[in-house]
């Protein structure tokens, strides 16, 4: 039997809690998810950090919170995957989808982070069906050219160490 989870990565809140326009964007989006995939579990993720979360709870509970609010019944909510970045999202998320036997995930993120989130949720789930949603971002242009460049960045960044490590292996 199919057992498929939903990762809504984590984006910014306030110090109120108040999700950031992208993380609404990525529960929408993750909601919408939900509706189309009957019996489907969702996985919040975020932790804390100074970048995006400096409240006294992790930010996947306020994610948890949105979509409880939203119409996802609490127990197809499983635990908060309590992450700094994506590199820990993914690596993070493995236990708790081997817990639950969790075979096929849909990892919700933003458009310009879906290349990111793809190459470390692949590296880290190589046996796991993945599907990969990015929720459309509705951010200035130029802030949105900001964190595309930033994606960009990354990306490369961990491709790099990924080949260092490869070459390194054959050595």
């Amino acid at each position: 039997m199919n057992k498929t989870a939903i990762i809504v990565l984590g984006s910014p809140n306030d110090a109120q809690g108040n999700l950031s326009t992208i993380a609404i964007e990525r529960c929408q989006r993750g909601l919408a998810e939900y509706r189309r995939t009957p019996g489907a579990r969702i996985i919040p993720t975020g932790g804390w950090g100074e970048h995006f979360n400096t409240t006294v709870q992790p930010h996947g509970y306020y994610t948890g919170k949105y979509l409880e609010s939203h119409g996802v019944p609490a127990g197809d909510i499983l635990e908060c995957v309590e992450s700094a970045n994506t590199v820990e999202d993914a690596r993070l998320c493995r236990p708790l989808v081997e817990r639950h036997g969790i075979t096929d995930l849909i990892v919700v993120t933003s458009d310009f982070h879906v290349l990111r989130a793809s190459f470390l949720f692949e590296r880290e789930f190589p046996k796991t069906g993945l599907t990969f949603c990015g929720a459309t971002t509705h951010l200035p242009a130029d802030e949105l050219a900001r964190l595309k460049r930033h994606e960009e960045g990354a990306l490369a960044r961990l491709r790099q160490a990924s080949e260092r490590s490869s070459l390194d292996d054959r050595h």
